[in-house]
């Protein structure tokens, strides 16, 4: 097929309907009956709840409900929230603190949920909150992630910390330094973010069928399904979850909040709907933040510069509670690319996880892998610059030589294909790091720092290996392709229209896609993890496959043929030697008028054999203003392998979002709390989101090594620019600020504080004078 089929840049499907208003999100859909919810929260960030009084709040005008933890609890509900534990080394379970839907007893962050109030209308239930009594006797606040600090968050942590995990034989690893021709050590901050999806977070409830609905912009429907069938006593046929159109979700909108929860359970009490939609502040004290580590490596030479022994010891803020996957983010995942890119068996990995008075941490786009690569590439970069060896060099001297694939890494991950120095030849011509010098002269020349940074990633596919998808002819001209998968903002609708058309030549506008529903689809493994392409992409093409199987000897009724005369191609059925032609949709109208509904229906399960894993190289340029220490990203380049594409355009675009979000963590985004635990960039005058002049046009370019880990030979495109982003950017600014002498470059690199370490810098020349 052509025009939209594989590897055709089609426009996306829903931009149009997206970008005029024609959007379905939470927000638009919510019953116009629905009761508003406000949740009150704590402005303490650790102390104990001495006075928690909502009788006022209960007797004033147009409130219907206020909860508390207390009223939770004499409703029979169970008020913990679930999370993954990890093992310890020891192999008993990390900590398990409760973490109560409405704060009980102690509040632990600032933006805690203590109450939620429920009213006609969304004014009377933030009137009615104020009038909530609430005193609290403070506690020493923690904010560091040292273990310890005066004061356990949890009795179940002692020293807050959650869990101490381990990798590798340490042993070992400190044998192969001590051989080591050369050792290099690097600590690295990798600082906190707020995910700020467009979309804040909301959702609605509705008595339904004589169970509930309820309606939330998540990542997937399954999981919460089954979690608010246990939480209210329902069977899951009872409970049905959708997710509408999604206005981002980065992983921060992956797990369940409290306040879904609790909206169920004001709709079930009241027998009215209910609705609630979280403010641009209110989300940046609750939803989760990501990353926030202390990660430091250290690397092992031999006398030619060939990597022989990597150690990684990190801390981990989790924040007050144990959230959805937090555990498990700087951990297993962040260990799953652990060694990189690079032939080194010698491999030891430490994570601690410390709770502190702060909003819980968990998936940010990326979800460990970023964090991983970023330790990794920095120390590699900061070893080449202490060794006097190129960078690009001393990496080619480690990479996994394509003759080695497919290659089971240190940590036992099975990398199914890879060419790293053929995508880091194309980075190194595509970014003119011949003409580096030359540019570098032309800042030094304007009283500029010029620096380029360039980072190797790769990553590891995560989620569920299994997916379903139904094709469904539902009305006449029409294919319905039922997913599994939850689109938020990735442009699923266009890709799996491309699916659908490439193998049953059903054009896109003839092609529905129907997701987030767990009443119209039975199973399904939500968004996360880059997995929807490979995932959907092999469940749709079994499906694709059985639908004409299905359908060959029904044609061949239709056209009075042999079965076996009957081929598929170029979207239509036809027998050898006749002129006749019958598209899928023409079979499928003529089986509807048959009455064979067997046929209008075709579910396939696939379950993928391995992980795949993308990589690729970007190259950062960026320069330094010496007298005001603003930074400008001059030139980006990205060279990504994601195997065979079956959208180039909306791989790039997918590309330069994440890119986006790693230059904003590095240039821009600092999440600050003060020494009493308030949070103080709680709004975007304060928090510096990435714009437009922050980011230079990005080149990319595709030099693809499909995939063995699945019949499609594609690796998943969402996280990748994240992945890469920030180490090149990272590694950039130390190389304009390495001839001044300065070592430890962390970001975030705002101007103000590299001011200070251009101050720190001219200090020690003149010290030196």
């Amino acid at each position: 097929m052509s025009g939209f089929g594989t590897s055709q840049a089609m426009r996306r499907v829903e931009d149009l309907r997206l970008l005029t208003g024609g959007g379905q999100y939470v927000d638009d859909i919510a019953p116009r009956d629905a009761l508003f919810g406000f949740v009150f929260r704590s402005s303490v960030a650790h102390g104990e709840i001495t006075t928690l009084d909502v009788s006022a709040a209960r007797a004033a005008s147009g409130v219907v409900m206020v909860l508390t933890a207390e009223d939770l609890a004499a409703a029979g509900r169970d008020t913990a929230m679930s999370a993954s534990i990890i093992k310890n080394r020891d192999g008993v379970k990390g900590a398990a603190p409760k973490r109560p839907l409405l704060a009980e007893g102690r509040v632990r962050f600032v933006g805690e949920p203590v109450a939620f109030v429920v009213a006609e209308t969304l004014d009377q239930a933030k009137a009615a909150s104020e009038l909530i009594a609430f005193d609290v006797e403070s506690l020493p606040v923690k904010l560091d992630v040292a273990p310890g600090g005066g004061v356990d968050l949890h009795a179940e942590a002692p020293g807050n910390v959650a869990y101490t995990w381990e990798t590798g034989d340490a042993d070992a690893v400190d044998r192969v330094f001590e051989a080591a021709a050369h050792v290099v050590e690097l600590t690295v901050d990798d600082t906190r973010i707020i995910a700020n999806s467009l979309e804040p977070r909301g959702c609605f409830a509705e008595i339904e069928d004589g169970g509930i609905h309820v309606c939330v912009n998540g990542q997937g429907v399954w999981g919460p399904r089954d979690d608010l069938a246990k939480f209210l006593g329902f069977t899951k046929d009872e409970v049905r979850v959708t997710n509408p159109d999604v206005g981002g979700g980065f992983g921060m909108k992956a797990m369940s909040y409290p306040e879904t929860f609790i909206v169920a359970h004001a709709t079930h009490a009241l027998g009215r709907p209910v609705r609630w939609m979280a403010e641009r502040t209110e989300s940046m004290l609750s939803d989760n933040a990501g990353r926030d580590l202390i990660c430091t490596a250290r690397l092992g030479f031999d006398t030619d510069y060939k990597l022989t022994a990597y150690s990684m010891d990190s801390v981990a803020n989790l924040g007050a509670y144990n959230s959805g996957y937090a555990q498990f983010i700087q951990s297993e995942l962040f260990a799953k690319v652990l060694p990189g890119v690079y032939d080194v068996r010698d491999v030891f990995m430490r994570n601690v996880g410390v709770y502190t008075n702060t909003t819980q941490v968990d998936a940010y786009r990326g979800a460990g892998r970023p964090e991983a690569i970023y330790v990794l590439e920095r120390a590699m970069d900061y070893a080449a610059r202490e060794l006097g060896v190129d960078p690009l060099a001393l990496r080619r001297k480690s990479f996994i030589p394509t003759e080695k694939f497919p290659y089971t890494s240190a940590v036992g991950e099975i990398y199914d294909v890879g060419d790293f120095d053929r995508v880091l030849s194309r980075a190194e011509q595509e970014a003119d790091l011949a003409g580096f010098a030359a540019r570098r002269a032309a800042s030094e020349a304007e009283g500029k720092l010029r620096g380029v940074g360039l980072c190797y990633y790769i990553e590891s596919i995560l989620g569920n290996p299994e997916e379903t998808a139904t094709v469904a002819f539902e009305e006449p001209g029409i294919a319905t392709l039922y997913v599994g998968t939850q689109s938020n903002g990735q442009g699923h609708e266009t890709v799996y229209s491309q699916f659908v058309y490439e193998w049953l030549g059903i054009p896109p506008e003839n092609v529905k896609i129907v997701q987030g529903d767990s009443k119209r689809i039975a199973k399904g493994g939500g968004t996360g993890g880059s997995r929807s392409v490979t995932t959907q992409g092999t469940a749709t093409k079994a499906a694709s496959e059985a639908v004409v199987a299905r359908f060959t000897p029904f044609v061949a009724d239709l056209l009075e043929v042999e079965a076996d005369t009957v081929s598929f191609g170029e979207g239509s059925f036809r027998s050898d030697g006749s002129n006749r032609v019958m598209t899928v949709l023409e079979a499928a109208d003529e089986a509807r008028a048959a009455g064979r509904e067997d046929l209008l229906r075709t579910s396939e399960t696939t379950t993928l054999p391995g992980r795949s894993f993308p990589n690729g190289c970007h190259v950062c340029e960026l320069e330094i203003d010496k007298d005001t220490g603003v930074v400008t990203v001059e030139k980006y380049t990205v060279v990504d392998d994601f195997g065979n594409l079956m959208n180039p355009m909306l791989a790039e675009g997918q590309v330069h979002g994440g890119v986006a979000q790693g230059v904003g963590q590095c240039l821009s985004e600092a999440v600050v709390y003060d020494e009493s635990g308030q949070l103080l960039t709680a709004t975007f005058m304060d928090y510096g989101m990435p714009r437009a002049d922050n980011l230079p046009m990005i080149a990319f370019y595709s030099e693809p090594v499909p995939s063995t880990a699945n019949v499609l030979g594609m690796k998943g495109c969402g996280e990748a620019g994240t992945v890469g982003a920030m180490a090149a950017v990272g590694n950039a600014a130390l190389d304009a600020l390495w001839p001044l002498g300065l070592r430890k470059v962390d970001m975030p690199f705002t101007p103000a504080r590299m001011w200070a370490m251009l101050r720190e810098a001219e200090g020690r020349a003149i010290a030196a004078e």
